[in-house]
């Protein structure tokens, strides 16, 4: 009698497992799958110029969220996607990319500026005041997080995603960090097509 209320218990506790697994992951897809992610927001462009959430609008485009003293996530990835554009060929007039800095304080536009000399001319990147971006992080579901070093520097902890999103703001998908180039540029031909 008693092995029999344990299994019972097991499977009610398993169930309910289940079905909270299963609540929060229909509910991440649904918050961002085919949504909108981002908000208003008034940041400065690498060239100094203001950008807000509008002038991203009317043509896809895809945001990676880093910072230029990134000792590998980030200059990887800006490269992959130079070399991705490249591959897209003229087509990749038609996509704009953003690289949005994670760490505001160090990012000022003369670094960023700086920075991206480094990789593909289309890469626009955004910055702006700390309170300005931490708004613009969350609306976009990025995680960031600031680490103290023990030198007494810090680095951040920041999503190594590529959003991906049409000329409306909607969300259509993403490239992983490290993903395959072949999966990568597909993925960007079609968001060309959305």
């Amino acid at each position: 009698m008693r092995s029999i209320r344990i299994i019972l218990w097991v499977l009610v506790v398993v169930a309910a497992a289940a079905m909270a697994y299963l609540y929060i992951y229909d509910n991440k897809a649904t918050q961002v799958s085919g949504g909108k992610l981002g908000g208003e927001f008034n940041l400065v462009r690498q060239d100094g110029k203001p950008v807000t959430d509008k002038d991203l609008l009317g043509k896809p485009h895809a945001i990676f969220f880093g910072f230029t003293n990134c000792p590998e996530v980030c200059p990887t990835t800006l490269y992959e996607m130079s070399t991705w554009l490249d591959e897209l060929g003229e087509d990749a007039n038609d996509i704009n990319v953003y690289f949005i800095t994670v760490d505001p304080e160090r990012d000022t536009v003369e670094m960023l500026a700086e920075y991206l000399t480094s990789f593909d001319a289309r890469i626009t990147g955004i910055t702006g005041n700390k309170k300005d971006i931490e708004q613009t992080l969350r609306s976009y579901r990025v995680y960031f997080k600031r680490v103290e070093l023990e030198d007494g520097d810090y680095s951040m902890d920041h999503t190594a995603t590529i959003y991906l999103l049409d000329a409306k703001g909607e969300f259509t998908g993403s490239i992983s960090y490290g993903e395959d180039g072949k999966s990568a540029v597909a993925k960007l031909r079609k968001l060309l097509k959305s």
